[in-house]
């Protein structure tokens, strides 16, 4: 994929390019807990967005999407927003380092990748990183740190995209490092890194192709119950929320909202509980919070849809170990941890009763956890 990039970068403008990557991510768990400063336990994968960059001397970018065959040009001031959604992550990320009292000047750029949209893998975050790395390379000598640089992808999808979403996305394509997940506190951005190679399990993911926009979309308004909860409480987020303060406001609250609360409460539980497992070998503790999670993504949460319930059902059927939905919902994949004897049989029942049903087969993608963004030499 670089060579062809750098192939189609060089037809198309005159400056060598240098090359970056940044990667997708997977969530063991922790779902809309982020943005409650609340605990998430992600890693980054090897499905990447790659990008060949060079500094043009001028004040315009030129950027050429070269998986969607599409192209545009922009300035760098807030008046020059492009129309193109793929467009506004890299001008929102110029923008937001700008803000900071970094530096941008006009560029050229060819991206492309492999990681798939609407999939709940966060394409978008890999853009937002693979760009605020390389920006911050070419024209700040690095001077941003990587914290920063993920709030820069937060702060564009807020502001230029829409979505109100928390750190989780941005920090894992980062901070991703080969073999390990990173376990993040969101409130204190304290992070752990935990292995992650569990002998006679693999980490299988099925595309229900069900596509969704964030933007607009329920997401927003989880976080909104969230925060009126939050509220309730006298709380600013709800990560210090207890079950038993809940209850005790159940009366001042929506019921909608309850059962919201209820879901971010008890997910960040369970994170706490898989960290403890990891570290004592015990993936079966693993999926039963995995199925946890699901279910309370399915009920209380509601975000999930007939397809990733119907896959999840296939999962426990199967006999795989765990097994949810994984991303911000409303469609894209489930994360399922199976032991290696069931793999073969796990997905193609869930290739052809899926099939059978929806009329279309679902995707399967094998994940392997890699390194977050850098420079490729």
């Amino acid at each position: 994929m670089k060579e062809q990039l750098e192939s189609v970068f060089k037809a198309r403008f005159t400056e060598t390019p240098r090359v970056y990557s940044a990667a997708g991510r997977i969530n063991l768990i922790g779902e809309h807990t982020d943005y409650n400063d609340g605990y998430v336990f992600p890693g980054a994968i090897d499905k990447v967005i790659i990008a060949a960059i060079a500094p043009n001397g001028t004040d315009r970018v030129n950027v050429v999407a070269a998986d969607l065959n599409e192209e545009t040009s922009f300035g760098l001031n807030e008046e020059d927003a492009p129309a193109e959604q793929w467009a506004r992550y890299i001008f929102g990320v110029a923008r937001e380092i700008i803000k900071r009292g970094g530096k941008v000047g006009g560029f050229d750029a060819v991206f492309g990748g492999n990681v798939p949209l609407g999939a709940g893998l966060s394409s978008s975050a890999a853009l937002e990183s693979c760009f605020a790395f390389a920006l911050n390379d070419i024209f700040n000598d690095n001077a941003i740190d990587k914290f920063e640089l993920a709030r820069i992808g937060q702060s564009t999808e807020h502001n230029y995209c829409g979505v109100n979403c928390g750190i989780m996305d941005q920090f894992a394509s980062i901070f991703g490092k080969e073999g390990q997940l990173v376990r993040l506190d969101c409130r204190s951005m304290e992070h752990e890194y935990y292995p992650f190679k569990p002998e006679g399990y693999s980490l299988v993911l099925i595309d229900s192709r069900v596509k969704h926009e964030l933007k607009d979309s329920p997401y927003n308004r989880r976080r909104e119950s969230c925060e009126r909860v939050a509220a309730a409480l006298g709380m600013k987020t709800l990560r210090d929320a207890t079950m038993e303060g809940l209850e005790a406001v159940k009366d001042r609250i929506s019921d909608e909202d309850y059962h919201r609360a209820r879901f971010v409460i008890g997910e960040k539980e369970r994170v706490l509980a898989v960290c403890d497992a990891l570290k004592r070998g015990d993936y079966e503790t693993v999926g039963e919070m995995m199925y946890k999670t699901h279910e309370g993504l399915s009920g209380d949460y509601a975000v999930s849809c007939e397809e990733l319930d119907f896959l999840n059902d296939i999962a426990r059927k199967t006999g795989v170990t765990g097994s949810r939905i994984m991303g911000g919902g409303f469609g894209g994949c489930t994360i399922n941890l199976v032991k290696d004897e069931l793999v073969d049989n796990f997905v193609n029942t869930a290739r052809n009763e899926f099939e059978a049903r929806y009329g279309h087969a679902p995707v399967v993608y094998d994940v392997v956890i890699s390194e977050g963004a850098r420079r490729l030499e």
